[in-house]
């Protein structure tokens, strides 16, 4: 069996298959020592990442210019930014334990409590839907996709999700109860969503986090156990505690931080101890010299009783630098609402330079894996 060698370089294999108990056992492997460090990929967009990120083996196959990874590293996580280039996040198995052991004394799980995987392992909400399990003592529920049925049906104490997932569940009327605990994460929920998955018997756990963070780190707005937070002076949210990254793979910058405080690409304010995420700073809006934050101004649109979503995005104009353009869905396909209503709806609850100047209908917003709005497909116009 392997065992960690002495040189720096731990092999790293990466994975190119559907979630499954061979994957499962990769991670305990990994986690352990017992394994290689391990690089999970969803099969559809395996390839620019295996070729960015050069692991040492692919299915176990020998990769040809492959580079392992510092011993402490189990997992690397292959993220994007805005530019669509794969960036490897290196997760140690300190870290993600005790990210893992944080989660399951906040949300109060036992050994023996079964977990639902219904996530790609390969974003860091499913990989640690597995690392929970194991710290549980049980066998990982894990289905391939995402389907509200079968969810339903799967017999687990507790589950992570995204909204999209959340709503399709709350559309059928099921029974919430059956979960001791939903975990939600990936995006900020619709207005609504969790009053009414409440009313269903859910118990939701609204989460906050990212890769750099080993997933979500503050549960309905309060850190985990041993993570802390503040906002610089730049309104940017700030994490310390043992559940941060080693650093980034290859030539990237270790990234970006203040002292032992990572530092987020998130806006936030800190009440009374309780985190709010007001959207991040790179997708702040400059338009005739005025800063306008997306996100709060795509949770006004959500609100309008004609739409069924709603995302915003800064698009380049010659006037005004940047023209503030709604993306809308519709809730009657038949009868979208009108630039001039969502421009009055916004006034009255916005600063005017907020309200959209643009406005697209489409019928559906394109969605990341992780379940986050894509917003690069979005400024693309595709």
């Amino acid at each position: 069996m392997w065992r960690n060698p002495s040189h720096p370089d731990r092999p790293l294999h990466a994975i190119v298959q559907p979630p499954g108990p061979e994957l499962f056992t990769a991670v305990r492997e990994a986690l352990s020592g017992d394994g290689p460090a391990v690089l999970p990929l969803s099969p559809g967009h395996a390839e620019a990442a295996v070729a960015a990120l050069l692991p040492t083996h692919v299915d176990g196959v020998p990769q040809d210019g492959g580079v392992g990874v510092p011993d402490d590293v189990a997992v690397v996580i292959a993220t994007s930014g805005s530019t669509g280039a794969p960036k490897g996040v290196l997760l140690s198995a300190t870290a993600l334990r005790a990210s893992a052991a944080a989660s399951l004394r906040r949300v109060e799980a036992s050994k023996g409590d079964r977990w639902l995987c219904c996530l790609p392992v390969a974003h860091v909400s499913g990989l640690q839907v597995l690392v929970r399990a194991l710290l549980c003592e049980t066998e990982p529920i894990i289905h391939a996709g995402f389907d509200a049925h079968a969810v339903l049906a799967s017999g687990a104490d507790h589950v992570s999700l995204v909204p999209t997932q959340l709503h399709r569940l709350v559309r059928l009327g099921a029974d919430l109860s059956v979960f001791r605990t939903i975990l939600l994460g990936g995006a900020a929920p619709r207005p609504g969503l969790l009053d009414q998955a409440r009313d269903l018997g859910g118990r939701i756990v609204t989460t906050y986090g990212m890769s750099e963070t080993c997933g979500g780190c503050v549960y309905d707005g309060r850190p985990l156990y041993n993570v802390d937070l503040k906002i610089g002076a730049d309104g940017l949210i700030r994490i310390s505690g043992p559940v941060l990254f080693s650093g980034y793979r290859f030539g990237e910058p270790p990234g970006p931080f203040d002292g032992d405080w990572f530092v987020t690409s998130d806006l936030g304010e800190l009440t009374g101890g309780r985190l709010r995420v007001l959207g991040r700073a790179d997708d702040v809006i400059n338009t005739g010299g005025e800063k306008v934050v997306a996100a709060a101004v795509a949770a006004v649109l959500d609100t309008h009783p004609e739409v069924a979503e709603a995302a915003v995005i800064g698009v380049p104009d010659p006037e005004w630098g940047e023209l503030v353009t709604a993306v809308v869905v519709p809730a009657d396909p038949d009868a979208p609402p009108t630039l001039a209503q969502l421009r009055a709806f916004c006034r009255d609850r916005l600063p005017p330079h907020a309200a959209p100047r643009d406005l697209r209908v489409v019928p559906r917003l394109p969605l990341l894996p992780n379940g986050k709005t894509d917003l690069v497909r979005l400024r693309a116009g595709t």
